[in-house]
C-alpha cells in the first residue's frame, strides 16, 4: 500500500487511530504522572521526512526522541518526539525538579522520560490492536536528545526503503493542576511497513 496513495476515507481512518490512542496515552499519562492531563483532537498529515522536519520548528529545534520498534502482525516503527517543555513538564511532575535546559537532565532523568515513552507508546499501541484485532507488540524505547534534524534522520535513513512518506501526528496535551492550565505538545511518527499499512485498513473493514 502506498502512503501517497491513501484516499480521504483512509486519512479519517488514521486521524480516528491518533484520536483513541492519544485519548488513552493522555489517560495513562495522567495516572503515572498524577496530575490531570487532557488532550485536544490530534492532527493527522502525510509528510515526508523535511516536512516532518519543518512541522517541529526547523532543523535545529531540541527535542527527545524516543524510537520504538513495531513487532508481530504489525511491522515498522513509532516515534514519540517530546518538545522541551513537554520533557520538563513530566520531569517536575514525576521528580520535582524544574529542568531548564536539556543539558541538566542526567541519567535518571533520561531513564524517566524513557518511561514516560514507554507508557504512551504501549497505551497508544493498545489501542490499535483493540481497534484491528491484531497483535502488535513494541520494543523497549531508545532515547536520545537532539536537534530534530538528527533525529528525523534516523527513520529517514533506516526506513527509507518502506516509504519517503510518514505520518506525522500531532498532540496538545494540557496538564491542569491547581486549577492552572498549562500546554505541551508532542509528535508521533508511524512508518508501519507497506503491507502492514494495509493490514490495519483491511481489519477495520476499509477496502484497498
Amino acid at each position: 500500500m502506498d502512503y501517497e496513495k491513501m484516499d480521504s476515507l483512509q486519512i479519517d481512518v488514521l486521524r480516528e487511530i491518533g484520536n483513541i490512542g492519544s485519548g488513552n496515552a493522555a489517560t495513562s499519562l495522567s495516572e503515572f504522572l498524577s496530575c490531570p492531563v487532557n488532550i485536544g483532537v490530534p492532527s493527522v498529515q502525510i509528510l515526508d521526512y523535511d516536512q516532518v522536519v519543518e512541522a517541529l520548528g526547523g532543523p535545529e529545534t531540541m527535542m527527545v526522541g524516543l524510537l520504538l520498534q513495531l513487532e508481530d502482525d504489525i511491522k515498522g516503527m513509532i516515534m514519540f518526539l517530546l518538545h522541551k517543555e513537554f520533557a520538563h513538564m513530566a520531569l517536575s511532575a514525576l521528580m520535582g525538579d524544574m529542568y531548564n535546559s536539556f543539558d541538566e537532565m542526567d541519567e535518571i532523568s533520561a531513564s524517566a522520560m524513557q518511561e514516560v515513552g514507554n507508557i504512551m507508546a504501549a497505551s497508544y499501541v493498545n489501542a490499535i490492536a483493540e481497534m484491528t484485532g491484531l497483535s502488535i507488540n513494541i520494543s523497549v524505547p531508545s532515547i536520545c536528545m537532539d536537534m530534530a534534524g538528527a533525529i528525523v534522520s534516523v527513520p529517514a535513513v533506516y526506513y527509507a526503503d518502506i516509504s519517503d512518506k510518514i505520518i506525522f501526528i500531532g498532540d496538545d496535551f494540557v496538564r491542569d493542576d491547581d486549577h492552572h492550565a498549562a500546554n505541551f505538545n508532542s509528535h508521533i511518527l508511524m512508518i508501519p511497513e507497506s503491507d502492514s499499512l494495509e493490514k490495519i485498513m483491511t481489519s477495520l473493514g476499509i477496502e484497498i
